[in-house]
């Protein structure tokens, strides 16, 4: 082989390679250098030069030890999200109606398993609910006659999500007997990680203006890391998810006094 075709087959294998890298960080949030350099079979240095390269070009952004998005999702992402796992989401958003009385005040966050658990909280009566998620906020009015309230703005293509800058504002309006919440992950160090840092400053507000804030995500979200740091596991009174946290993550949980709730295995 000759040093041009030498170099043309390196160049292709990394084209290969960020490609792949894309890929699972879109499903993943987060990778660690580890990870990648585990997953593809290469050295930490490559590893940390697909980073540099892909940063350099808008893709991900460089965090300590790995990378994650470096914007929001795109909508192909989305889309494929809300089929991902939408039994165990089920069971979950079916465990937080449970959970949730008739006739109680209800802030839900956005997101698809949000739109799962809208989907839930139709069986339930006399509900106040607040929102600012398009999406749920069509399937609670299409379905019930629930007092519903959403914040003016600009929708968010991507996942229906509204925001202004006086969202908080409005938030700090309702007092909540419940927060509904759900992340893109729950990292190691027991941190509540999101995509989009504009939804911190609504859903910080939400959970100290609920009693009791809900925390909603499946499994696969234990020790997944995104660009956002929305809180931490001391955050939230209650975990509901389809199978338990890891061990490790599931002494934070403990350590703070966050009771785990389990969906139910069926349908």
């Amino acid at each position: 082989m000759t040093l041009i075709e030498t170099d043309s087959f390196s160049s292709n294998k990394k084209v290969i390679r960020q490609s792949e890298l894309m890929r699972l960080i879109e499903i993943n949030h987060f990778l660690s250098l580890e990870e990648i350099a585990e997953r593809f079979s290469v050295t930490t240095q490559t590893a940390r030069r697909d980073i540099a390269e892909l940063e350099q070009r808008g893709k991900v952004r460089k965090l300590h030890g790995g990378a994650a998005l470096a914007t929001p999702l795109d909508p192909g992402t989305y889309k494929q999200r809300r089929t991902d796992r939408a039994d165990e989401k089920a069971r979950i958003a079916n465990r937080v109606a449970e959970l949730v009385p008739d006739g109680a005040t209800i802030f839900l966050d956005t997101g698809t398993t949000c739109e799962a658990i809208a989907h839930a909280l139709i069986a339930k009566a006399r509900l106040h609910i607040v929102t600012y998620s398009l999406r749920s906020a069509a399937i609670i009015n299409e379905n019930t006659d629930f007092t519903l309230a959403v914040p003016g703005g600009i929708v968010r293509a991507v996942d229906g999500g509204m925001f202004q800058e006086g969202t908080p504002d409005f938030i700090r309006r309702f007092k909540f007997d419940y927060a509904i919440i759900s992340v893109s992950g729950v990292d190691h160090d027991g941190d509540l990680c999101d995509d989009d840092h504009t939804e911190v400053a609504v859903v910080s507000c939400a959970l100290r203006q609920s009693a009791c804030k809900v925390l909603a995500v499946d499994s696969t979200k234990f020790g997944k890391r995104a660009m956002v740091r929305l809180g931490s596991v001391a955050d939230v009174d209650v975990l509901i998810s389809d199978r338990p946290p890891p061990p490790a993550l599931n002494e934070k949980f403990e350590d703070h006094g966050v009771q785990v709730m389990l969906a139910g295995s069926g349908p």
